[in-house]
């Protein structure tokens, strides 16, 4: 190795060959994990669902960490998962434990996003969004869920905002993200839905967690390669 590939951090690198193709493999089986669960959904094929649904965000994880995500974003995907497993359980309880772990899956988003400026006419919108659809909701929603569902709208409302600041791509992953657990509330509320709803909420979702996922890595890597070595903090 020559003394200024010893000199460059391994973050600004390039893969090596066997790397990238590790890389391209395993978004390859995330894309082929999300046409046989996106297709079973649309089959009615509860089984399909069921055997894929479990593999679409370690596979996600798996891809980031080939492209050295950091850390937090390995979290909240995990978070994810772990909502993914809860909502494969129609009980109450399971609901919960998902809104739990995709909160926490959303702190980490919050943590990642850092302090960089969002549009405030974009926060005023997302803000009146959370409003609206709350007040038309609450009556709806049974009792005992109202609080938590008001409480995890405010933070999912929240990572949605930040996420603008990350990036265009960020940004419409974290709009997506919030459309999909919004179509989740009315179903709760017994709202009128659309036709397979399960496909929908699957379908935002998963363009969601993709689009912050690789918003996070461009927006990161290009930070990265702007900031000296020695100021890096943490990755």
């Amino acid at each position: 190795m020559s003394a200024a590939a010893s000199r460059t951090p391994s973050w600004a690198r390039p893969l090596p060959e066997r790397g990238a193709a590790a890389t391209r493999a395993l978004l390859a089986a995330f894309a082929a994990a999300t046409v046989v669960d996106l297709g079973s959904l649309l089959a009615g094929w509860h089984l399909g669902h069921v055997l894929a649904k479990p593999l679409l965000m370690p596979l996600l994880v798996a891809y980031v960490i080939t492209r050295r995500a950091p850390r937090l974003l390995v979290a909240a995907l995990l978070f994810g998962w772990g909502g993914d497993l809860a909502l494969l359980f129609d009980a109450e309880p399971a609901f919960l434990i998902g809104m739990g772990s995709f909160a926490a899956g959303h702190v980490c988003y919050l943590v990642l996003f850092g302090r960089r400026a969002a549009n405030p006419l974009l926060g005023g919108a997302y803000g009146l969004a959370l409003l609206g659809t709350i007040g038309l909701m609450w009556a709806d929603l049974p009792a005992d869920l109202r609080i938590p569902v008001a409480g995890y709208s405010l933070l999912l409302t929240a990572m949605a905002f930040r996420s603008s600041a990350v990036g265009l791509r960020a940004g419409i992953g974290g709009a997506l993200f919030l459309l999909s657990d919004t179509l989740i509330a009315t179903g709760v509320a017994e709202w009128p839905q659309l036709p397979r709803p399960d496909f929908w909420i699957m379908a935002t979702y998963l363009a969601a967690q993709y689009l912050l996922a690789t918003g996070t890595l461009t927006s990161a890597q290009a930070y990265r390669m702007t900031v000296p070595q020695g100021q890096h903090s943490q990755d």
